[in-house]
């Protein structure tokens, strides 16, 4: 995706008074992480805690606004929710790329689309997210600290070494790759396949490349770091599941539609695989009534790996300032980087 510049590029006008949503703001830091009053006097700046699923009412919500700022992909604008915005004319989504903003609806309405990166620490962040999972789930974090709340000591609770148990790695990019230093900094051993990785590539960063069929049954620890598009959905289904030990953990920091929920809730709750670690889901925010919460193999954190606070602030700033061009009829930044 690249941002949309129309042919002719906005002026502000006297009086024309801009409206900008910012959604999904769960902890309300967007209006003191960036000088929002450095904006055009008159300009309208409202920030959103909550997400709205229901396509009707967030158009009714978001129909007086000028401009969206999206926070990542918490909240999808597909053709029929564009088309329903009369007065959209640019949405900043913050992150490189959003696959939850229809591209062709925008360019075909002149609407501007671009994007505010975040701070370095927020790939570095995702990463040890996962490593927390990995920890959590092998050190029975979540059941020690309930038994010593309640009282209790060691009676229930007997924890794994990561030691010389194996890791498997679904995606060796950038995330992958932090994966692996602190597997290899705990004495694992490491595999890794994606659809495009080659031994070289493997070899570089001292990890086995192996068939996806083999990373499933031969590790010990799956973590899933690839991108989530057509080709990827549903990557992790029933027979990847099915063929890992009953003793594994699966692990996911990267988009929940990357699993098949309903093969991995029946895993789990037959105990054909021994826990699993999620930060991402398959709906978000998670419904309070979701099955993945009432079980007990499963550490759960809400989409915490880019919830950084100076990553947060960047992507506000950096969201500012392509407003501010966009006033100014200056260049934005593209989409897909």
């Amino acid at each position: 995706m690249r941002a949309y510049n129309a042919g002719h590029p906005f002026k502000l006008r006297e009086h024309d008074n801009v409206k900008i949503a910012i959604l999904d703001d769960y902890q309300q830091v967007a209006v003191q992480s960036a000088d929002w009053k450095s904006l055009p006097a008159g300009t309208e700046v409202k920030s959103f805690a909550d997400t709205i699923a229901d396509k009707d009412a967030l158009v009714r919500r978001l129909q007086p606004y000028d401009v969206i700022v999206a926070m990542r992909e918490r909240t999808r604008f597909p053709a029929e929710v564009i088309d329903a915005l009369p007065n959209l004319r640019l949405i900043v989504s913050t992150g490189g790329r959003n696959p939850s903003i229809d591209a062709e609806a925008c360019a075909r309405r002149k609407i501007a689309l671009c994007s505010a990166h975040g701070a370095a620490s927020g790939h570095s962040s995702t990463a040890e997210v996962a490593w927390s999972l990995i920890l959590a789930l092998v050190k029975r974090i979540p059941q020690a600290d309930k038994a010593m709340h309640a009282g209790g000591w060691q009676e229930t609770v007997i924890t794994e070494s990561l030691a010389g148990k194996t890791l498997g790695v679904l995606g060796l990019g950038r995330l992958g790759k932090y994966i692996v230093k602190y597997a290899q900094a705990f004495g694992m051993k490491v595999i890794a396949w994606s659809p495009h990785l080659t031994d070289e590539r493997a070899a570089e960063v001292s990890v086995r490349r192996v068939s996806k069929e083999a990373l499933f049954a031969e590790s010990d620890v799956v973590s899933l770091h690839l991108v989530s598009n057509a080709a990827t959905r549903g990557i992790v289904g029933a027979a990847e599941i099915a063929a890992m030990k009953r003793s594994a953990y699966l692990v996911n920091t990267s988009r929940g539609p990357l699993i098949d929920e309903q093969a991995l809730i029946s895993a789990l709750q037959e105990r054909r695989i021994a826990g699993a670690g999620l930060d991402v889901f398959w709906t978000e925010p998670l419904p309070k009534d979701h099955a993945i919460r009432h079980l007990d193999n499963v550490v759960l954190t809400p989409h915490l790996g880019y919830v950084v606070d100076e990553n947060l602030a960047m992507f506000y700033q950096n969201a500012l300032k392509n407003i501010k061009n966009w006033i100014a009829g200056a260049p934005l930044t593209p989409m897909g980087r």
